[in-house]
C-alpha cells in the first residue's frame, strides 16, 4: 500500500503550501495575496519587424494612403472542444500593425467603422460639441486577404527506447500556415499586387520514463520538454514579410541588407522539364524538319 499514502503525503503537503501563502495587510486590513508576475510586457516584435522599421530611414515622399480590410481565417481548422479556432483571428490588425512599423505607411480606417460613423451621426443630430467633418480623406489602396493553409504533419519523425522499464525519446514536427494578401486599387478596384507567403514552423519534444514494480504496485516516473515555435508569431511573421513585399515590390522602395523574400524552388522540382537538346526524342521535333 505503498502508493496511496505517497498520494496522500503529497495532498496534505499540497494543502499545507496553500494555507501557508503570505497575505498582506493594509491599516490592519486584509487585503489578500501577493499575486505573481514572472515576465515583463515586451515589444511584439518577429524577426522580420527590424526589415520594417529599417524603412522609416529611406527618404520618400508622396507616399499612397492604405486601408486594410478583413484578412479572414479561410483554413476551416476550428476545434471547439480544445482551443477554439487553431489561428488567430486578428490577421487584419497583425496587417496594420506591421505597416505602422515602417512609418511611411498612411493609413485610413476601414476595417471597424462602427464608432467613427456613431460620431458623425451624433454630430449631424448636433448632440456632439463638434457639428462640423472636415472631407474625410480617402485611400488609395485597399488591403484584403486570407489566412489560407494550415498544414498539420508535413514532416513528423521521433525515435524511443526502453529497456527494463528505463528509456526516452524525442520526436519532432513541422507545421506550415499560409497566407495570401492583394493589394486593390481603390478608383476602380482593379487588383495591383498579390502576395502570396508560407511558412514552415518546427516543434520538439523530448521524454524520459522510468517505470519500476513494488511488489505489486507500479511506480511511473515522467519527464520531459517540449519546445515549440509559437503558431501565431508564424502568422505575424508570415504577415510582416507580406506588407515588406508591398513596400518594396510594389511601391519600390530599395530593400534593407539581408531582407529579401527567401525563394524556394523545392515545387519546381516536381515539374519533368523536357530535353530540348536530343532532338531524336519520341515526339520532339523542331522547325526544321518541316
Amino acid at each position: 500500500m505503498f502508493l496511496p499514502r505517497v498520494a496522500t503525503c503529497f495532498t496534505l503537503c499540497g494543502l499545507l503550501l496553500a494555507g501557508c501563502a503570505p497575505s498582506q495587510t493594509v491599516d490592519g486590513k486584509k487585503i489578500g495575496v501577493k499575486p505573481a508576475f514572472s515576465f515583463h510586457v515586451t515589444n511584439n516584435d518577429t524577426p522580420y519587424s527590424q526589415c520594417l522599421k529599417a524603412m522609416r530611414d529611406v527618404p520618400a515622399n508622396n507616399l499612397p494612403i492604405f486601408a486594410v480590410g478583413e484578412i479572414a481565417d479561410k483554413t476551416g481548422q476550428v476545434n471547439y472542444d480544445e482551443n477554439g479556432h487553431a489561428l488567430t483571428q486578428g490577421a487584419s490588425e497583425m496587417v496594420i500593425s506591421a505597416m505602422a512599423k515602417t512609418g511611411k505607411v498612411h493609413m485610413v480606417e476601414r476595417l471597424d467603422l462602427r464608432i467613427p460613423l456613431a460620431e458623425v451621426k451624433l454630430s449631424e443630430q448636433k448632440k456632439l460639441s463638434r457639428t462640423q467633418y472636415a472631407a474625410l480623406p480617402a485611400s488609395d489602396f485597399i488591403v484584403v486577404g486570407a489566412l489560407t493553409e494550415l498544414n498539420y504533419n508535413i514532416v513528423s519523425g521521433g525515435a524511443q527506447l526502453f529497456v527494463k522499464g528505463m528509456g526516452g525519446g524525442a520526436r519532432t514536427v513541422v507545421v506550415n500556415v499560409a497566407m495570401d494578401l492583394r493589394v486593390i486599387d481603390s478608383r476602380n478596384f482593379a487588383i495591383r499586387y498579390v502576395s502570396s507567403l508560407q511558412k514552415q514552423i518546427l516543434g520538439y519534444e523530448v521524454e524520459a520514463n522510468v517505470f519500476r514494480f513494488f511488489g505489486d504496485t507500479l511506480i511511473e516516473f515522467d519527464a520531459g520538454a517540449i519546445r515549440n515555435e509559437p503558431m501565431q508569431l508564424g502568422v505575424r511573421s508570415v504577415a510582416e514579410m507580406a506588407v515588406y513585399n508591398i513596400m518594396t515590390e510594389f511601391l519600390r522602395l530599395p530593400e534593407a541588407p539581408g531582407c529579401g523574400l527567401t525563394e524556394s524552388d523545392f515545387m519546381e522540382s516536381y515539374l519533368q522539364r523536357p530535353d530540348t537538346t536530343n532532338n531524336s526524342q519520341e515526339g520532339v521535333t523542331t522547325n526544321e524538319n518541316h
